[in-house]
């Protein structure tokens, strides 16, 4: 099941982003995929929020800038991931 959530995590970035789920690693950021940018950072918090259920308050919404620290903040929401 936790597998299950990394690889939705992945193909929500992936799809996102416009890149390839491999390119999604733990250090995946707006330093390390170019297309991740302000515009498409919203696109990814509201498709996180409808694919696993959540809503992100406007801390979190800030905070998420890399893959790691998305899942931090899935954490905090009781989604877990394998580590």
């Amino acid at each position: 099941m936790m597998q299950h959530q990394e690889q939705k995590l992945k193909e929500v970035l992936a799809r996102i982003f416009n890149v390839q789920p491999e390119m999604i690693t733990d250090d995946a950021s707006p330093d390390t995929i170019e297309n991740w940018d302000s515009l498409r950072h919203m696109n990814l918090v509201l498709a996180l929020e409808e694919e696993f259920g959540v809503e992100f308050t406007d801390d979190q919404v800030v905070e998420i800038l890399s893959y790691k620290l998305i899942k931090i903040v899935f954490k905090e929401h009781g989604v877990e991931f394998v580590q």
